[in-house]
């Protein structure tokens, strides 16, 4: 049996939508874009690079596949993401809820599953413009945890969020 993940709608990021327009209520969202490199060679890499992780590898984090996932992003694959804030080790089970991978866009979702500090969706995308610019664009849904013991840390967690998507928004740049 899957275990649930912790918020509704799943799917809210849209990932493969290049106008991102509806926030579910109840949430934080966010979302970002910033140009990151131009050209037909850096937009096969730095897309592959995504779709193993490399977002999140290049951050500090620690990407395990749970059972039979694959080191590339799967739709209904489970992960176990992992971060050393000084002395505490934070883990963070997600599921990949979406992936795109289209000529000029790429990139997945992932939604929080039980045990997750925080409660929601991030996405990762990376789009080519018709000029060979390539964008890597951040979304996502927060709340606090439905239960655990990270519930009430919840505003100290919001600081470090902000702190890694700054490190998303630099670590693919040409």
């Amino acid at each position: 049996m899957t275990t649930a993940v912790t918020y509704q709608p799943v799917g809210a990021t849209r990932p493969a939508d290049p106008h991102w327009q509806e926030h579910p209520s109840g949430f934080r969202w966010f979302a970002k874009s910033v140009a990151i490199g131009h050209g037909d060679e850096f937009w096969e890499n730095v897309s592959e690079d995504l779709l193993r992780w490399g977002v999140k590898r290049r951050s500090g984090f620690r990407v395990s596949p749970c059972s039979s996932a694959a080191d590339r992003v799967a739709e209904g694959a489970e992960y176990r993401i992992s971060v050393g804030l000084g002395p505490v080790s934070l883990h963070e089970p997600v599921r990949v809820v979406e992936v795109v991978d289209l000529p000029d866009r790429r990139g997945f979702a992932y939604g929080t599953l039980p045990g997750h500090p925080v409660s929601g969706e991030e996405a990762f995308i990376v789009h080519r413009g018709p000029n060979g610019t390539v964008h890597l664009t951040l979304r996502s849904l927060t709340r606090p945890a439905p239960a655990g013991v990270w519930r009430p840390a919840f505003p100290v967690l919001l600081l470090a969020q902000r702190f890694y998507r700054r490190r998303y928004l630099q670590v693919l740049v040409d």
